[in-house]
């Protein structure tokens, strides 16, 4: 039963499950404007992070909790 609980007290501020829509909007995004700049024959095209912020996204954050109940280590 060692794995019952966590150890570390840090806990994510969200609820979302996955960050799977954030990255289609994002490389969906990215795919459209490369293509305008290849047709425009645009000679520096841009890299992902340039164009989408992963700060954004609905999964972002942890924080460490120093007094959290025995409750919210449960797994």
């Amino acid at each position: 039963m060692s794995r019952s609980f966590k150890k570390t007290k840090i806990i994510g501020h969200t609820l979302a499950e996955s960050e799977k829509s954030d990255k289609q909007k994002a490389n969906r995004k990215f795919r459209r404007i490369i293509k305008l700049k290849m047709k425009r024959n645009s000679e520096v095209l841009p890299i992902v992070r340039e164009i989408s912020n992963v700060w954004l996204f609905h999964k972002d954050g942890k924080s460490y909790y120093n007094d959290l109940p025995k409750k919210e280590l449960r797994k």
